[in-house]
């Protein structure tokens, strides 16, 4: 009976269907979990990275060295990633002698473009976080409803009923919930918090790719 009580003796002795939902809550956790980890990474290197290039571009370096240097990073991204479009642009529209105000649509268009991509990158499967911590808990709550109809239909079965008798299925029917709720408040903090975290790093971008094009606009020889 002890064993039976244990939080594996319940998940061991609980009817398929409840088993069913606790594997699937399970991994829905084990796969946020990837997320909240890859995103952690992604989105602390798109802040160090932001900085560094900032940096280094109000510096006072020159605009053409920084693109050549630019040009050789394979895994450019955020304000550098703007930069080199913006910049590539300007020059391939230039050497066509297009008029100025045509390279500056060029230029925006390109560093738009590129902006969506990085709001891509940082977003990407954020909604999956999403989609888990409100589905999750109703997931669990239909393991423990179905639970606990097993356990009362087992119990019309029994001459007698005691608490010995119900506690059982109630506290496997229970796990589910537990589970469900494990898997979705991780989620949902961590989504919050990317997201939040993305609109800062977003609104960051654009204000360095309306900076850029200013210069680029004022500046008109580069």
């Amino acid at each position: 009976m002890t064993e039976q009580l244990s939080v594996i003796g319940l998940i061991s002795h609980a009817s398929i269907p409840v088993q069913l939902v606790m594997l699937s809550l399970v991994a829905a956790s084990v796969y946020s979990w990837t997320l909240i980890a890859k995103y952690r990474t992604v989105h602390r290197r798109a802040a160090q990275d932001l900085k560094n290039f900032e940096e280094e571009f109000w510096s006072g370096a020159d605009l053409s060295s920084l693109y050549q240097r630019s040009q050789h990073n394979n895994d450019r991204q955020g304000a550098e990633a703007l930069f080199y479009a913006g910049f590539k642009e300007f020059m391939r529209l230039k050497q066509k002698g297009s008029s100025h105000d045509f390279i500056m649509e060029g230029v925006t268009r390109a560093m738009r473009i590129t902006l969506s991509q990085e709001q891509t990158r940082l977003e990407g499967k954020l909604p999956a976080l999403a989609s888990i911590a409100s589905t999750a808990p109703y997931v669990g709550l239909f393991g423990t409803v179905w639970g606990i109809m097993t356990s009362f239909i087992g119990l019309a079965q029994v001459q007698q009923a005691t608490l010995a008798t119900v506690a059982p299925g109630i506290a496997e029917a229970l796990i589910a919930t537990a589970i469900g709720l494990f898997a979705a408040i991780p989620a949902v903090l961590a989504y919050n918090h990317f997201m939040a975290n993305s609109d800062v790093l977003n609104n960051k971008y654009s204000m360095f790719a309306d900076e850029f094009l200013g210069i680029l606009h004022r500046e008109g020889s580069y």
